[in-house]
C-alpha cells in the first residue's frame, strides 16, 4: 500500500486508453487502508475515481464492484432517482487490481449523525426503496447472487447454530434468535434487489433549498443481489435519531406488498454480527477476537427486556434491539477506543458484501466443523480494542441526571464503534 495520487493516475490511461490527465488528487483518507485511491482529473472535465487492492479478499470486492456496474443498464440507471457509478475500465497497477470509475459530487453522513426528520433521512428511505424496487432480472441475467426467502432464513439458522456451537453466546441470545427463526410469519417477505448491507456512507447528498439535503448518488455496488430487503436497513440500528424516519419514507416510497415484519428482521441481523464475528474468531482459533465478542454478546443479552425474549411475540409492541443494551456501556469506558469512521470516503466497506464459502455449499453434504471453517474467509476488521469498552470499570455516581448523560454519551460512543465495524466488510 501507500501509492502515491501520481502512479495511481497513471493507471488510468491503461484502464482508459486516449484519456488524458491533467490532474490528481487524493480520494479521501483511505482510513480503512484496504485500497489506495485517488482521483484523476481528465482533460475532457470528468473526474474519474481510482482503487487498487493488494490482497485477495479486497481485489474480490473490486471484481463485483465492477460486475455490478456493468450490470446496471441505461435502463436500469434511468429507474433510479439518484446516479450510481459508471464502469469506466481495469487494469493492474504492479501486483494489485484497479478498478476506474466516475467520481459522484455529493456529501456523505455517518449514521449516528443522520438528523431526523425531512431532508437526509427521507431522502435516504426513498433511495434504498428504490434500489429494492429494481427488477430482479438485472442481478440474475448478470449471474449475481439471488437468495429466497426460505434462502435467506437457512442462512441465519446457521449462523445461530455455529454461533451457539461455541459456548460463548448468552443463552437467552440464542432463545431469542432461535424463535425468531422459526417464526414462519417472519419470514414471509419477497425478495428484492438489494446491496446486500448498504450503509450510511454509501449515499451521496447534496443540499436543496426547498426540502433540505437529497441523495444523488449511491456508492458501493459490489453487494448487488437479490435477497431480504431486511439489510439495507439493518444500519439503522446505529442511527436512533433517524430511524423512524428513514422507515416510515422507505414504506411510502415501495412499490410492493407491505412487510410488517422487516424492522425485526433488520434489528436481528444487526444483532447477529456480534455472533458473526464471534464464528469468525473462533475459525480462526483467536481467543482474542473470541473473547470481545463475547463481551459484546453478554452486554446485548444484559440490555434485553425480560418479555421481550422472543423478537416477534412483541412485534407490535416496539421490539428493543438488543443493541440497546449499549446504552449500559460506561461512559468512561466508551474514550478507550476511537468512534470515528475509518473508511475510504469513496468506499466504506460493506459488512455483506462477500458471501462465505459455506453459502456455496449445501446443507446436507456440509460438516459443522465444515462450516466453522468457512468462516476463516469471512472478511472482518479487527474488534480487539472494542470488547474495552463493556469491560472497563465504571465509577457509579448516584446523580440520577448524571448517569442519564452518562448514558447516553456512552450509547452514542458504542454505536459509532459498531457502526464503524459495520463498514467493514463481514460477510
Amino acid at each position: 500500500m501507500g501509492r502515491s495520487p501520481f502512479t495511481l493516475a497513471a493507471a488510468v490511461t491503461a484502464a482508459l486508453p486516449g484519456a488524458e490527465v491533467t490532474g490528481t488528487r487524493t480520494l479521501s483518507a483511505d482510513g480503512d487502508a484496504r485500497f489506495d485511491s485517488a482521483v484523476a482529473s481528465l482533460a475532457d472535465g470528468r473526474e474519474l475515481a481510482i482503487r487498487v487492492a493488494d490482497d485477495d479478499e479486497a481485489a474480490r470486492e473490486l471484481a463485483a464492484e465492477s460486475l455490478a456496474l456493468r450490470a446496471l443498464t441505461a435502463g436500469a440507471r434511468a429507474i433510479l432517482p439518484f446516479r450510481a457509478p459508471e464502469y469506466v475500465g481495469e487494469t493492474r497497477v504492479g501486483d494489485g487490481r484497479a478498478l476506474v470509475t466516475e467520481l459522484l459530487p455529493g456529501f456523505q453522513v455517518e449514521a449516528a449523525h443522520v438528523p431526523a426528520g425531512r431532508g437526509t433521512a427521507e431522502s435516504m428511505g426513498a433511495a434504498i426503496a428504490a434500489v429494492h424496487g429494481l427488477p430482479v432480472s438485472i442481478v440474475r441475467s448478470a449471474g449475481l447472487v439471488s437468495r429466497s426467502a426460505e434462502e435467506s432464513r437457512e442462512d441465519i439458522r446457521r449462523l445461530v447454530d455455529d454461533a451457539a456451537s461455541t459456548g460463548r453466546v448468552p443463552a437467552r441470545l440464542t432463545a431469542r434468535w432461535r424463535d425468531a427463526v422459526a417464526d414462519d410469519e417472519l419470514w414471509r417477505f419477497e425478495s428484492t434487489v438489494t446491496l446486500n448491507g448498504v450503509q450510511s456512507t454509501s449515499f451521496l447528498l447534496e443540499d436543496h433549498d426547498e426540502r433540505g439535503p437529497q441523495v444523488t448518488g449511491l456508492l458501493n455496488w459490489h453487494g448487488l443481489s437479490v435477497g431480504d430487503p431486511a439489510v439495507d436497513l439493518a444500519w439503522l440500528s446505529a442511527a436512533p435519531d433517524a430511524a423512524a424516519d428513514v422507515q416510515a419514507a422507505y414504506a411510502r416510497s415501495s412499490e410492493r406488498s407491505p412487510d410488517g415484519a422487516i424492522d425485526v428482521r433488520a434489528r436481528m441481523l444487526a444483532e447477529l454480527e456480534f455472533a458473526r464475528w464471534l464464528v469468525h474468531g473462533d475459525s480462526l482459533h483467536r481467543p482474542d477476537i473470541v473473547d470481545d465478542a463475547a463481551a459484546l454478546l453478554e452486554a446485548l443479552a444484559e440490555g434485553l427486556r425480560a418479555d421481550d425474549l422472543a423478537v416477534v411475540a412483541a412485534r407490535n409492541e416496539g421490539v428493543d434491539s438488543a443493541l440497546d443494551a449499549l446504552d449500559r456501556v460506561p461512559a468512561e469506558a466508551a474514550a478507550l477506543i476511537d468512534t470515528s469512521m475509518q473508511t475510504d470516503a469513496y468506499n466504506p466497506d460493506d459488512l455483506w458484501a462477500q458471501e462465505s464459502d459455506e453459502e456455496s455449499i449445501s446443507a446436507e453434504n456440509t460438516s459443522e466443523a465444515a462450516r466453522r471453517a468457512a468462516m476463516v474467509d469471512v472478511e472482518t476488521e479487527d474488534l480487539t480494542g472494542v470488547g474495552d469498552i463493556f469491560t472497563a470499570p465504571a465509577d457509579v455516581d448516584d446523580d440520577a441526571d448524571d448517569d442519564e448523560r452518562d448514558d447516553d454519551e456512552a450509547q452514542r460512543a458504542a454505536r459509532a464503534a459498531l457502526q464503524r465495524w459495520k463498514s467493514s466488510d463481514s460477510e
